[in-house]
């Protein structure tokens, strides 16, 4: 099958223009948003829940599904486990860890809730986290407090902090000699605003805690190296910023630690440091672990500095028409480095359920509500298809709401 040759052209043209430059490129963008099915019935500013895949992913994917079907048990029994290493070693690779460190799961949720349910608490023991974490991994924490009366120390983050000092400082304080594992957003899925990691990591490593990362939002989003961010543990789903089939994550566990972690499902006799011991789930849609090489491909001929930059310029493009609207709240930093491609915002006096609903119903504007502590009002995340055009459409609501 031909792979992103049309791609692969269009970046060659450009390959010289910084990628802060090319992010303003509108023929460049159309060329890319060409590659894309869209359906037209609304804009789609909905892509943190599933970024959807542009055409030539999607025909390598169903050229995969067509294959394990021809090739039966056969595929199963023989090549499986092997392509499912390959694609976790390449997924190491641009995480910058050891392939040793990385599995391939189905998304953030199973990822860490592997870390969260298979740590080895004791009683008393406590957890850190923040009141805008996800869902899941909270809900998650409670069944281990019911469970092994593990105590959970709750922070709530500021949308708009005045350094890097406020975060580190607000997880510190919430740390005492019991605390044995911080959870923290690499991208608050909520309002997308990205946290010092690395700062938080040295202070909580300085106490003798170990952190979890949620990366949901941030693999495939923004270029960072795991290395950088020097925390214990990663979890992400690639079915987000990566744009793999649905039902497809990955998580890190630095070595040292991974004999220590109980598995979700229990797996035949491994070395206590092999960290496919963590990786039994029975039979699953191999399929889908073959397309993660089609998405990678995709990502690194793009360039993850050029996509980077376009997604922050997008952002960047309405929230800095509507910031400074007496009657608009956006939930998101002003600064360009503490956020990328999602932002949230909210219309005083307007419940952010209605909000959504108007944008829908008169704007054709697809959206999210988001009604958590702090966070009052819609989420909004376009991608690299994504128009400054269809963006306007989006000020013109907000604008006409006031």
């Amino acid at each position: 099958m031909p792979m992103f040759q049309s791609l692969e052209k269009w970046v060659s043209e450009v390959a010289d223009v910084p990628p802060a430059e090319l992010a303003a490129d509108e023929d460049f963008w159309a060329r890319i948003r060409s590659g894309y099915r869209l359906k037209p019935d609304y804009i789609n500013l909905e892509n943190g829940y599933y970024c959807f895949l542009p055409q030539e992913t999607l025909e390598n994917f169903i050229h995969h599904v067509r294959e394990v079907n021809y090739q039966g048990s056969y595929y199963m029994r023989t090549v499986q486990w092997d392509n499912k290493r390959s694609m976790a070693a390449r997924l190491a690779e641009l995480l910058g860890s050891s392939a040793e460190e990385v599995i391939i799961t189905r998304n953030t949720t199973e990822s860490l809730d592997t870390i969260i349910g298979g740590f080895p608490w004791q009683k008393g023991d406590e957890a850190v986290m923040a009141e805008q974490d996800y869902g899941a991994m909270l809900n998650m924490f409670e069944l281990q407090a019911r469970r092994y009366g593990v105590v959970n120390r709750r922070v709530s983050l500021p949308n708009h902090p005045a350094s890097d000092q406020e975060i580190v400082d607000l997880y510190a304080n919430a740390i005492t000699p019991k605390t044995r594992l911080l959870m923290v957003c690499h991208m608050v899925n909520i309002t997308g605003q990205i946290l010092p990691i690395r700062k938080i990591c040295d202070m909580a490593h300085s106490k003798g805690v170990e952190v979890m990362v949620d990366g949901a939002h941030a693999f495939g989003h923004i270029y960072f190296n795991i290395q950088d961010l020097d925390c214990d543990y990663y979890g992400s789903s690639l079915h987000k910023w990566l744009s793999v089939p649905l039902g497809s994550g990955l998580l890190y566990v630095r070595k040292t630690h991974i004999p220590k972690i109980w598995p979700m499902f229990a797996e035949g006799p491994r070395e206590p440091d092999d960290i496919s011991r963590l990786n039994h789930t029975g039979t699953h849609p191999v399929h889908t672990d073959l397309a993660i090489g089609n998405a990678l491909d995709y990502h690194l001929r793009l360039g993850p500095e050029r996509k980077e930059a376009r997604l922050r310029y997008l952002q960047q493009y309405w929230t800095s028409q509507v910031r400074d609207w007496p009657h608009v709240e956006v939930n998101t930093p002003r600064d360009p480095q503490r956020a990328c491609a999602i932002a949230n915002v909210g219309i005083k006096g307007m419940e952010p359920r209605q909000l959504a609903e108007k944008l829908m119903k008169e704007y054709r504007i697809w959206t999210v509500a988001i009604n958590r502590p702090g966070v009052r009002g819609c989420r909004i995340t376009p991608n690299i298809y994504t128009t400054p055009r269809e963006l306007d459409v989006l000020v013109k609501a907000l604008k006409e709401m006031g």
